[in-house]
């Protein structure tokens, strides 16, 4: 990384390593200070894209089957599966296509990168689950009124064979790097048609030994109800990510005061933090020196803090004289 020479004009500065410098109008200096090889782009985990592009391979070929199956059967439960394994399938193929945007390295306009492309595919795989979920209750209520006939032998078959290839999908997902929000919606998705195949065959024996057809349409409903608490956590973490919200465990009251606190810190403020993508957190923030300190040496200081007690690993850090920070916060 390029050594610039800081405002100060330190005669030192020269061999300080690891700084970005910045011309600032009322500061000493603006720092970037991070870990050696950290770049913006982050790298895209190619063990995850195969592990989504072989459940994919699985979930769009038993779609096919379960809606064969579904319409033979007149079962409801798995067609509403059937609809929640298209919907899962179109999903992951939204995963993989992120994973190939955000490969595409930062440039001079994007200089992030498109790491948060699959921010904005996990959100897309959360809302349609929550979507999916409102027509599966909808579909339940209208069957529940007015009960169909359900041969309850090709629902159980079929369902059978969704559990299997669930379960593999489950296994291969699970093995993989879940700090990934993409591979964790997919899992999501994967983890809700495990639930709706056990559904549909306790729904299928069931029906086999009662003869109550209504169970297919109830046990459809609670595999909505058990597939929604984990559809709004995706959508509320994509939105949180995408609005720039504080880190969760970041306080940054706390963060400034604590800062502040430090024996070569004068005063601190403007501290922000956000997550760029998964768990990459970013920060700034404005810092005054101690009297006698050497304003150079703040930087590496408050990102060792920072990263210490937050787990932030990229700070860019303000420098202002003394007094300045105390105006400003008047």
């Amino acid at each position: 990384m390029a050594n610039t020479t800081p405002q100060t004009g330190s005669e030192n500065s020269k061999n300080i390593p690891h700084y970005h410098s910045d011309a600032h109008d009322h500061g000493y200096d603006n720092h970037h200070e991070h870990d050696d090889g950290h770049e913006h782009n982050h790298i895209v985990t190619a063990n995850n894209e195969r592990r989504i592009r072989f459940v994919f391979i699985f979930t769009a070929g038993y779609a096919l089957i379960q809606a064969v199956g579904g319409w033979l059967s007149g079962s409801l439960a798995l067609i509403a599966d059937s609809g929640h394994m298209v919907s899962d399938a179109a999903a992951l193929l939204l995963a993989l296509v992120a994973y190939r945007i955000a490969r595409q390295p930062a440039d001079e306009t994007r200089t992030y990168g498109f790491h948060r492309v699959r921010v904005l595919a996990a959100l897309a795989n959360g809302a349609m689950l929550l979507l999916l979920v409102a027509w599966i209750t909808w579909e339940a209520i209208q069957r529940i009124n007015s009960p169909t006939e359900v041969l309850a032998g090709p629902m159980l078959i079929v369902a059978i064979i969704g559990l299997l290839v669930n379960l593999a999908g489950t296994w291969i997902l699970w093995s993989g790097n879940r700090s990934d929000s993409n591979l964790r919606g997919a899992l999501l998705h994967v983890m809700g048609d495990l639930l709706g195949s056990v559904g549909t065959i306790g729904a299928a024996i069931g029906i086999m030994f009662t003869g109550w057809v209504i169970l297919d349409s109830l046990l459809s409903v609670l595999v909505a109800a058990l597939v929604v608490r984990s559809a709004w956590k995706l959508v509320a973490d994509s939105i949180r990510v995408l609005l720039q919200a504080v880190p969760q465990g970041v306080d940054a009251v706390a963060a400034e005061r604590g800062l502040a606190e430090l024996p070569e810190i004068d005063d601190a403020g403007h501290f922000h933090a956000w997550i760029l993508a998964d768990e990459s957190a970013v920060a700034t923030v404005h810092v005054s020196p101690a009297e006698g300190v050497d304003p150079l040496i703040l930087p590496p200081v408050v990102s060792a803090w920072l990263k210490a007690r937050y787990a932030i690993d990229h700070v860019t850090v303000q420098v202002d004289p003394r007094g300045q920070l105390d105006r400003e916060h008047r």
